[in-house]
C-alpha cells in the first residue's frame, strides 16, 4: 500500500467514526457510548484476535484485528469530542514510546541488554510521571484478565528471586491447595467466602505451574473450552440421533455418551 492509499484509508476510518457519532445523524447506540461502556468490548475483541491467531485462521484474524482497531478508533473519537486527545495523539504517543523503548534498534544500543534496558526505561517513564511505587510488581495492570495477571505477578516476583527453581514443588503446591479446598468442601456448613478463597488459591497455583512448564494458561483454558464445546455438541448430536434428550438421561448414560464423544474426537485426530 502506498502512502497516499494508507493516508486515505485512515482518513475514511476517522470519517466513518465521526459519522457514527454525529449528534444528529449518527447511530443512537454509537452516540450513547462512553469509555466505560466500551471497555468490555475491547477486551472481548482482543480475545477474539487471540482465538483466531491460535487457530491460524487468517481471514478471521484480519476481521478480528479490524474489530479491535475499531475499538481504538472509537475510544479516540470519544476522547476527541471531550477535548482530551485524538487518534493522531494516540499514534504519535505509541511511536514515541516504542522508539524510546527500543534503543538497540533506533539509537545503536547493545541488543544483548535489551530486556534489562526495557525495564529500566519503563521505570524512568514512571518516574517522569511522578509515580513513586518501587515495588517489583508495579505496572502489572489490575485490568488484565485474572489468569494473565496472575502469571505476570508471578513472573515479576520471580525476577527478584521469589520463585521455585523447578516445577515439581509447584505441583506439590497445587496438591496442597486441592487438599485445602477439599477440606472446605466437606465442612458443614460450607462458608462461601472460604470456598472462593481456596478456589482462588488453587487457580493461582495452577497458573504458577503452567508458567514453570512454559504453558500459557489463557491459551490452555481456551483449548479446554474448545474441546469441551466440541465434545458436548457431538454428545448432543449423538443422543438426538438416538431419539434421546439430555434431560432424560441419567448420569451413567451421560458419562458413556461423553466418553464416546472423546473417543470419536481421538479417532478424528483431536487431542
Amino acid at each position: 500500500m502506498n502512502d497516499r492509499a494508507e493516508n486515505d484509508t485512515f482518513r475514511r476510518l476517522r470519517e466513518l467514526m465521526a459519522a457514527l457519532r454525529h449528534p444528529e445523524r449518527g447511530c443512537p447506540w454509537d452516540r450513547a457510548q462512553t469509555h466505560q461502556s466500551l471497555a468490555p468490548y475491547a477486551v472481548e475483541e482482543a480475545y477474539e484476535v487471540a482465538e483466531a491467531a491460535e487457530r491460524g485462521d487468517w481471514p478471521a484474524l484480519r476481521d478480528e484485528l479490524g474489530d479491535l482497531l475499531f475499538q481504538v478508533v472509537f475510544h479516540a473519537r470519544v476522547a476527541e469530542e471531550a477535548g482530551r486527545f485524538d487518534l493522531v495523539d494516540v499514534a504519535e504517543g505509541l511511536i514515541d514510546k516504542m522508539t524510546r523503548r527500543h534503543p538497540h534498534v533506533f539509537a545503536g544500543a547493545d541488543p544483548a541488554a535489551h530486556g534489562e534496558r526495557w525495564e529500566a526505561i519503563k521505570a524512568e517513564e514512571r518516574a517522569a510521571r511522578g509515580e513513586t511505587d518501587d515495588s517489583a510488581l508495579v505496572g502489572v495492570s489490575p485490568g488484565l484478565p485474572p489468569l494473565t495477571r496472575a502469571a505476570k505477578l508471578q513472573k515479576r516476583a520471580a525476577r527478584v528471586g521469589f520463585d521455585w527453581d523447578a516445577p515439581e514443588p509447584v505441583l506439590d503446591k497445587v496438591r496442597e491447595e486441592v487438599d485445602e479446598l477439599a477440606a472446605e468442601v466437606h465442612r458443614r456448613p460450607r462458608d462461601p467466602d472460604r470456598l472462593q478463597h481456596e478456589i482462588g488459591d488453587l487457580l493461582f497455583a495452577v497458573v504458577n505451574l503452567a508458567r514453570h512448564l512454559g504453558v500459557d494458561p489463557e491459551a490452555a483454558l481456551r483449548g479446554a473450552n474448545r474441546r469441551f464445546e466440541s465434545r458436548f455438541r457431538d454428545l448432543e448430536a449423538a443422543l438426538k440421533g438416538q431419539g434421546k434428550a439430555l434431560e432424560d438421561c441419567d448420569l451413567d448414560e451421560l458419562e458413556a455418551a461423553w466418553q464416546a464423544a472423546k473417543a470419536r474426537e481421538r479417532e478424528a485426530g483431536g487431542a
